[in-house]
């Protein structure tokens, strides 16, 4: 199993004032350097965190995978030809989230989003989507082509230990389980944790794990570079 770490919450703190630090492209590569095998980014449709300066000097500095998350915009499709990530992974997106709220509703928006996966992996560009542990939602997927998905545990990670969490756990598991029967390649994220991850680390048909908040939260205690190994552990 592999740690893709998710650096836009160094970009919310730089943007909170205003400042020139800290530097996101400088906390990927700590965090490459520290053992993660992937760098992730949210371009918002307002920039909030993430700007195109950003995606530009991730795409040059990074030497792993860049994995950019956007919702199905021309703009973002223009952007992301221009930078040429690795992956690009499709998500919703609500002006007054803080964070994503759910996954991508595919079944309702294929014919909106077939276009957009067609040009981008034509280009080279491998398409995940962010998804639900949902068998319908991960069957559209499939129909839509993309080359992974990423299961939300969003729902799990907000559970207190008991019956309702290991019945969330159980949708995840089932859900993983149907991707790699679809011959998918499998990823997982959203509130995974140091405490809460242990249990999804169970799944083997996950292939990796993209976490962002946790791991920056750590390091502002302990230094990026110790908290990216001290999940990669727990993953592991």
């Amino acid at each position: 199993m592999k740690l893709a770490v998710n650096v836009d919450h160094f970009a919310t703190l730089r943007e909170a004032r205003g400042s020139d630090e800290p530097e996101p492209v400088l906390a990927a590569l700590l965090a490459e350097q520290a053992g993660a095998k992937g760098i992730v980014c949210h371009i918002r449709r307002d920039r909030r965190h993430i700007k195109e300066r950003d995606l530009k000097l991730f795409r040059e500095a990074i030497k792993t995978k860049l994995n950019i998350e956007m919702c199905a915009t021309e703009d973002n499709q223009r952007l992301s030809l221009e930078i040429k990530p690795d992956v690009v992974s499709l998500v919703p997106e609500r002006e007054e989230e803080l964070t994503t709220e759910g996954g991508l509703d595919v079944l309702s928006s294929q014919d909106h989003l077939s276009p957009f996966v067609k040009t981008l992996q034509s280009s080279g560009i491998k398409i995940s989507v962010f998804v639900d542990p949902d068998i319908e939602q991960i069957n559209a997927c499939n129909k839509l082509g993309v080359d992974l998905i990423e299961i939300n545990t969003g729902k799990y990670t907000e559970l207190k230990p008991g019956p309702q969490r290991q019945t969330s756990l159980q949708q995840i598991k089932k859900s993983a389980q149907h991707g790699e029967e679809l011959e998918l390649e499998i990823h997982a994220g959203h509130g995974l944790d140091y405490r809460n991850i242990h249990p999804i680390t169970q799944i083997p048909q996950i292939k990796e794990f993209s976490i962002g908040f946790a791991i920056v939260a750590r390091s502002a205690m302990v230094g990026i570079e110790k908290a990216v190994k001290e999940m990669i552990n727990l993953i592991q």
